[in-house]
C-alpha cells in the first residue's frame, strides 16, 4: 500500500477533516499498482507523477445516526489535465475531501460521473458534474456497518466510459446508541441451602450491538441492584452470581429474586444500562431431624378388631422436603409390640398402627408400645444438627364387645372304625362364651355339611353321634362343621371344622386285579405256565396285604402255585387239549386275605383252547380257525358269504313281486271296468239310532259332499276339493248330472280311469217332496200321515209303519 511506501505523506493527509481518517490506494482498472514514483526537481521539490495509472481513492469513516437537516456530506470526485504536484494537491481546497481524478477528464465538462453499487441512488447519491458525493439517510452501524461503491466517468457526447470503473469503501462510523441486552429477561437458577459463601450461583450474559473494537460503546460491567447482601456478581467477567452469605437456610426463606445490571462505557457515567431478573430457590438439604409433635399418643379400638385393623396413624414433623423429608416408623420396646405393629405410609409419612394379634379386653385393657421414627436418607455433612430420630409413646385402650363362643381347638380330629354301630357316641367338642358374662353355649351341625344326614350332634355337651353306618370304601373322611353359639344371643356363632376320619375294619374280600384273557395251547405241555394272575383288596390292613390263591376243588387240567407275592400261577396239568372236543375251560380260583375276620372269595378264570405254532404264540381260537384248518381259506369264505347275501336279495326281491302280484284290489266288479264303486254291508239301527251317524250330516248333504275323500287311492292333498251345493246351482235332476259330470271332468283328484259316482238328489219338481223325516220337526205329532195310503202300493209298507205308529202314540196318550 502506498502509505507504507511514502510515509512522509501521512502527516500531510492528517489536514483532512476531523473524523475521517484517510488511507490512500491506487488501482488501475481493478488492480493493485505499484506506488507512484518520485522526481526530485532542481529547486528542491518533490513532484509525483502517475504512471499508467487511472483512479486514486480513499476508505474513510461516516459518522452513523447523523441528526442534521441536510444530507450528510461524503466527499468529492474530480479529474486533473495535468499532473500536479503534492503541495498543489495539498493547497486544494478540495484536498480535504475524498477525491478521484482521471487523465481523461479534460475539465471542458464533457465529462459525466456515474456510482453504482451498495446503496448507490437510495442511501449515496453523486452530482454528476461536481462529483460531490452525499448520504440521503440516517445511517445505522448496527445494521450494516460498510457499504461497497463503483464510480466512473462517462463522455456526456458519446456516452462512452472514460476509465474503467473503480471501487472505494465507506464505512459507518460508531456511536454510543445501543444499551447493553441480556440473553433472557427472567432467569432461574438453584442453589443448595446452607451453602458456602462463593458457591456458583448462575451466569447471566449481556450483549452490546455497539463496535467492540471501537472505544467502550461494548465493555459491559455487571453489578447487582436487588439481592444483597445474599448473593454477589462479578463485574469484569460474565456475570457470574455467587453466594454471598453463610448459612442460608430453605425452611426460614426459600426463595430469592435478585437484579443484575449490565453498564457499558466501562461503567462510566453517560454508559447505557439493561437489567434482568434472576429468581434463585434454595434446594431442600437434610439438615432438619423429625421430631414428634406429642410425647405420648392415646388411641383405643375393640377387641374384635380383626388383624390388619388401622387402630390409628401417628406423624412427626420435618422441615425437609422430598427425600430428605422421608421417614421410617418401628416399634423399639412396650408390652403391646406383640398385638400392635406400625407400618409406614410412604405416601403421607405417617405411621399406621394395626392390629398385629387380636385384642383380649378380658386379659389386658391397655396395649403400650414405644414408637421411634428415623431418617431414611442423611447427610453425613449435618450430622452435628442431629440426632436425626425421635421416639414417642402409644397407648392403645381395648374395648370390650360381645364375642362369640371360642373352640377349645381351632379343629377336632375324630377317628372311628367302619364297622361303628349307628347311634355310638364317636367325640366331643367343647367351647365356652370368653366374655365376662360366660353365657351358656349350644352346638349345633351345620347341615350343609352334611347332606347325607350321617352324624348328630348334642346342642349341650357337643358329643357326635352317627345316625348311620360308615364304610370306608365310600368316604375315608367326612368334613363337618360345628356351630357354637351363645344361648341368649345366637347372632354370636363361631363355628369349627370337625374332620372324622374311618378307619378300616377287613369287610371286603379280595378279588382279581383285572379281567383276564388266558389261553392253552392245544400241544402245550405238562406244567407249562399259562397265566398269571393277582388280586386287590379296598380294604387297607396296617401290615399290608397279604393273599393266598387256591383252587375250590381238585382239577385234572390245570392248578395253582402261590407265589406268595400276592400273585400266583396257573399251570397245566397234562398235555394235548383239543379246542374241538372243548373250546374252554372255567377254573374257580379261591383268594383269601390274612386280615381279621379273614375274607375270601372264588373268582372264576375262562381259559381258552387254542391253537398255537411251534413258538407257543397263539394262532387262532374261534370257529372261523376250525374252518381254515379244513382247507378254506378266508378269500373262499368271503366268496361264499357274498354268494349267500346276493342270494337272499334276490329271493326277497322275488317274494315281494309276487305278493305284489297277488294283492286284492280295493275295487271289487265282475267285468274288467275301472269303475270305483264301494260296497258297504253295514245296516243301520233305523231313524231312532242316531248314535250310529251324524244327523247334521244328513241333514246338510253339501258337508258330506264337499269332505267326502278318495278311498281307493293315498289322498294328495290334505283337503279335498269343494264342490258347491246343488240346490244353487242345478234347477232338476238333468241340470244336476250334467254339472256333477263337468265338475269330475275337471276335478283334479278324480282318478286317470272311468268311474261311477252316486248321488241322492230327488229334483226340485217332486210332488212327493222329501221322503226322509229327517228334516222334519221335532216333535212328531204335529204330522198327519194318512195321505201315505193314498200313495199306491209302493209306498203301503211306510204308511202302514207310520200310521200304524201314529195310532198307537194317541192310544197311550188316552
Amino acid at each position: 500500500m502506498m502509505m507504507i511506501h511514502f510515509p512522509w505523506l501521512f502527516p500531510l493527509l492528517c489536514f483532512l477533516p476531523l473524523g475521517s481518517p484517510v488511507m490512500l490506494v491506487v488501482r488501475s482498472r481493478g488492480s493493485v499498482l505499484r506506488p507512484p514514483s518520485q522526481t526530485l526537481q532542481p529547486e528542491g521539490r518533490v513532484l509525483l507523477h502517475r504512471s499508467k495509472r487511472d483512479w486514486m481513492w480513499r476508505q474513510f469513516f461516516l459518522s452513523e445516526e447523523y441528526m442534521g437537516n441536510n444530507y450528510q456530506y461524503v466527499g468529492k470526485i474530480f479529474t486533473f489535465l495535468k499532473w500536479r504536484s503534492m503541495p498543489d494537491m495539498l493547497s486544494s481546497p478540495s484536498c480535504a475531501s475524498l477525491q478521484l481524478r482521471s487523465d481523461k477528464d479534460r475539465g471542458d465538462g464533457t465529462a459525466r460521473y456515474v456510482l453504482s453499487g451498495e446503496g448507490a441512488g437510495t442511501i449515496f447519491r453523486i452530482d454528476e458534474k461536481s462529483g460531490d458525493l452525499h448520504a440521503t439517510q440516517r445511517l445505522d452501524r448496527e445494521e450494516k456497518a460498510s457499504y461497497t461503491l463503483q464510480a466512473q466517468a462517462f463522455n456526456k457526447n458519446t456516452g462512452l466510459p472514460l476509465e474503467p470503473a473503480t471501487e472505494f469503501i465507506v464505512k459507518i462510523h460508531d456511536i454510543n446508541d445501543n444499551e447493553p441486552k441480556f440473553t433472557k429477561d427472567i432467569y432461574a437458577a438453584s442453589v443448595p441451602e446452607m451453602s458456602d459463601v462463593g458457591t456458583f450461583v448462575i451466569e447471566v450474559n449481556a450483549t452490546d450491538a455497539d463496535d467492540a473494537s471501537y472505544g467502550n460503546s461494548a465493555k459491559l460491567v455487571y453489578s447487582i441492584l436487588q439481592g444483597q447482601p445474599y448473593f454477589s456478581v462479578e463485574p469484569e467477567t460474565a456475570g457470574i452470581v455467587r453466594i454471598a452469605l453463610s448459612n442460608m437456610d430453605r425452611e426460614v426463606r426459600k426463595d430469592y429474586q435478585v437484579v443484575i445490571q449490565a453498564k457499558d462505557m466501562a461503567g462510566q457515567m453517560g454508559g447505557l444500562s439493561g437489567t434482568t431478573m434472576v429468581n434463585v430457590t434454595l434446594t431442600d438439604v437434610n439438615d432438619s431431624p423429625p421430631r414428634f409433635a406429642y410425647s405420648s399418643y392415646h388411641l383405643s379400638a375393640y377387641e374384635s378388631a380383626e388383624i390388619g385393623f388401622t387402630v390409628g396413624r401417628i406423624k412427626a414433623n420435618d422441615g425437609d422436603e422430598g427425600e430428605n423429608a422421608e421417614m421410617k416408623y418401628r416399634i423399639v420396646d412396650g408390652d403391646g409390640k406383640d398385638s400392635l405393629d406400625i407400618i409406614t405410609d410412604e405416601v403421607t409419612q405417617e405411621g399406621v398402627i394395626v392390629v398385629r394379634k387380636q385384642l383380649d379386653y378380658e386379659s389386658r385393657r391397655v396395649y403400650t408400645i414405644k414408637v421411634e421414627v428415623t431418617n431414611t436418607h442423611t447427610d453425613p455433612n449435618f450430622l452435628h444438627l442431629g440426632p436425626f430420630s425421635d421416639t414417642a409413646t402409644v397407648k392403645v385402650t381395648a374395648k370390650d364387645v360381645d364375642e362369640p363362643p371360642v373352640f377349645s381347638r381351632p379343629q377336632f380330629v375324630i377317628e372311628v372304625n367302619e364297622d361303628t354301630p349307628k347311634g355310638s357316641i364317636i367325640g366331643t367338642v367343647t367351647a365356652w362364651d370368653p366374655d365376662a358374662t360366660d353365657y351358656p353355649v349350644q352346638f349345633a351341625i351345620d347341615q350343609h355339611t352334611d347332606p347325607e344326614r350321617l352324624f348328630h350332634i348334642d346342642p349341650r355337651n357337643g358329643s357326635i353321634t352317627t345316625l348311620k353306618s360308615l364304610d370306608r370304601e365310600v368316604s375315608k373322611w367326612h368334613n363337618i362343621s360345628v356351630l357354637a353359639s351363645e344361648i341368649n344371643n345366637p347372632r354370636q356363632r363361631s363355628r369349627v371344622p370337625v374332620l372324622i376320619k374311618v378307619l378300616d375294619v377287613n369287610d371286603n374280600a379280595p378279588e382279581f386285579a383285572m379281567s383276564y384273557d388266558t389261553f392253552v395251547c392245544e400241544n402245550v405241555k405238562a406244567g407249562q405256565i399259562i397265566q398269571t394272575i393277582s388280586a386287590i383288596d379296598t380294604d387297607e390292613p396296617l401290615i399290608g396285604h397279604k393273599f393266598v390263591f387256591s383252587l375250590s376243588t381238585s382239577n385234572p387240567n390245570f392248578t395253582i402255585f402261590d407265589n406268595e407275592d400276592n400273585t400266583a400261577r396257573i399251570l397245566t396239568r397234562r398235555s394235548g387239549f383239543n379246542r374241538q372236543e372243548v373250546s374252554a375251560y372255567y377254573l374257580p380260583v379261591v383268594i383269601s386275605d390274612n386280615d381279621y375276620p379273614i375274607q375270601s372269595s372264588t373268582s372264576t378264570l375262562t381259559i381258552r383252547v387254542c391253537g398255537c405254532d411251534s413258538t407257543g404264540s397263539m394262532r387262532s381260537c374261534s370257529v372261523d380257525a376250525l374252518l381254515l384248518s379244513a382247507g378254506l381259506s378266508t378269500g373262499a369264505l368271503v366268496a361264499i358269504l357274498l354268494c349267500i347275501v346276493i342270494l337272499l336279495m334276490i329271493v326277497v326281491l322275488f317274494s315281494a313281486l309276487r305278493r305284489q302280484r297277488r294283492k286284492e284290489p280295493l275295487i271289487i266288479s265282475k267285468e274288467d271296468v275301472r269303475d270305483n264303486v264301494v260296497s258297504y254291508n253295514d245296516e243301520g239301527g233305523g231313524e231312532e239310532d242316531t248314535q250310529a251317524f251324524d244327523i247334521g250330516t244328513l241333514r246338510h248333504p253339501e258337508v258330506m259332499e264337499s269332505n267326502k275323500m278318495r278311498r281307493d287311492i293315498i289322498p294328495e292333498m290334505l283337503f279335498s276339493y269343494h264342490r258347491p251345493s246343488p240346490m244353487n246351482e242345478c234347477s232338476d235332476v238333468r241340470d244336476f248330472i250334467s254339472s256333477r259330470l263337468q265338475e269330475n271332468d275337471t276335478d283334479p283328484s278324480a282318478p286317470p280311469y272311468d268311474s261311477l259316482a252316486t248321488y241322492a238328489y230327488e229334483g226340485n219338481g217332486s210332488i212327493a217332496e222329501s221322503l226322509s223325516s229327517l228334516e222334519s220337526s221335532v216333535t212328531e205329532g204335529d204330522h198327519e200321515y194318512d195321505y201315505l195310503g193314498a200313495w199306491g202300493p209302493q209306498f203301503k209298507k211306510l204308511a202302514d209303519m207310520y200310521i200304524g205308529k201314529d195310532t198307537g202314540t194317541t192310544g197311550l196318550a188316552n
